[in-house]
């Protein structure tokens, strides 16, 4: 649950957003070994997004998906990653299951 959205309704209260991540990672140390520490650690990747989506309200979902792929980046292993958020029963006049953007970051 987050609260972004251009208009000040969406930001007011907690609304539902879908987050999707492709995560790229040599594994090969840890098909090897297996062990965390030779991997990306998931755990720690859905706090940093959860953190990012309940955090600071954004006006565009892409600055969102930005946010949430730069958290991403910032974890061990993780060299690049395809982040797609989309905002669940969006507030538009059509008829909707949902509205969305996706990215893809590398680590510089």
């Amino acid at each position: 649950m987050g609260a972004h959205g251009v208009h000040e309704s969406e930001r007011s209260s907690p609304q539902p957003f879908e987050v999707d991540l492709d995560l790229f990672l040599d594994t090969s140390d840890a098909a090897s070994s297996d062990h965390l520490s030779d991997t990306a650690d998931y755990s720690a990747v859905l706090d940093a997004v959860a953190e990012v989506v309940a955090g600071r309200p954004r006006l565009l979902l892409e600055s969102l998906a930005a946010a949430i792929a730069d958290a991403v980046l910032s974890t061990p292993h993780v060299e690049r990653v395809v982040v797609a958020v989309r905002k669940l029963d969006p507030p538009v006049l059509y008829e909707l299951d949902s509205a969305g953007v996706r990215i893809e970051r590398r680590r510089s």
